[in-house]
């Protein structure tokens, strides 16, 4: 079985930065199960696995383009301290989901806390990086 366009599929898979530190990985949890070219996953991950044959191996490797994109400047912005909740003191590296102006979630990472102000970082953790996947196809189920 091929893994086409449409086919709901099951990968396993081991994710590592350019230094070869593990961000993501299947082992020791089920298969990652998605439809081929239906969006559900990084572009660059969705076409490696297209044409990929059951019990098959590839290594991916994903520029920006192809996984979250680049770093952009105009996701990084300050927020005034006491829009913050009132119970919550923020720290560099806290992950909080706010809404956007059309009340879409937003996760933001907290990058810089002063006294009354508070840098968020809207960026996807692994945009701007190059990412490998080692994926190995486990079932194509339909």
């Amino acid at each position: 079985m091929i893994a086409e366009k449409g086919k709901k599929v099951r990968v396993h898979y081991t994710g590592t930065l350019a230094d070869g530190d593990i961000f993501d990985s299947s082992t020791g949890r089920d298969p990652l199960e998605f439809v081929v070219g239906a969006g559900q996953m990084i572009a660059g991950f969705d076409r490696g696995v297209e044409g990929m044959a059951v019990g098959e191996e590839k290594t991916l490797t994903l520029p920006p383009d192809q996984a979250y994109g680049e770093r952009r400047d105009d996701m990084v912005f300050q927020v005034s301290r006491n829009v913050m909740p009132k119970d919550y003191t923020p720290s560099v590296g806290d992950t909080l989901q706010m809404r956007t102006k059309q009340g879409m979630p937003m996760n933001v990472t907290v990058a810089s806390v002063e006294e009354d102000k508070v840098l968020l970082d809207a960026n996807h953790s692994l945009a701007g990086k190059e990412l490998t996947f080692k994926v190995r196809l486990v079932e194509v189920l339909d």
